[in-house]
């Protein structure tokens, strides 16, 4: 998770004239990320985007849209990668009243293992890079 929160902070400062945030906001904002331990294990680099797409939220003040999930790991460079679980996920997504679910382009060969009502409720967006994740998840 903190390798996570890492290459999210750094791609948003090596792209913030494209994001639209002020390039010294590290040295103006304090950011801490926190994802309290619950009952739910965060083992996995699979929140990347998430990450990449609260903070950049939180610093141009555009709001992720909320009938969005979103699933992937971030690369330094904004490549979202594949992840482990997509079923579950999605039924998460499903059981949570999500219209849209921004998933890796690299995970769509596993649509197939998802349960048909499920698959039929949502709209499924592959993503190859963090671009395609803040063109479909922010307002």
């Amino acid at each position: 998770m903190k390798e996570s929160a890492k290459a999210a902070v750094t791609y948003i400062r090596s792209h913030c004239d494209e994001l639209k945030i002020d390039g010294d906001f590290y040295k103006n904002r304090d950011l801490h990320i926190h994802f309290p331990e619950g009952a739910v294990p965060k083992d996995g680099p699979s929140a990347g985007v998430t990450m990449v797409s609260a903070i950049i939220s939180e610093l141009s003040g555009r709001p992720v849209k909320s009938s969005v999930a979103m699933t992937g790991e971030v690369t330094l460079k904004g490549k979202v990668l594949g992840i482990g679980g997509l079923k579950e996920k999605t039924m998460a997504a499903y059981n949570a009243g999500v219209k849209t679910v921004l998933l890796p382009r690299d995970n769509l060969k596993d649509l197939d293992e998802i349960d048909g009502t499920v698959k039929a409720s949502l709209r499924f967006v592959p993503c190859s890079t963090v671009s395609d994740i803040i063109k479909n998840a922010m307002a």
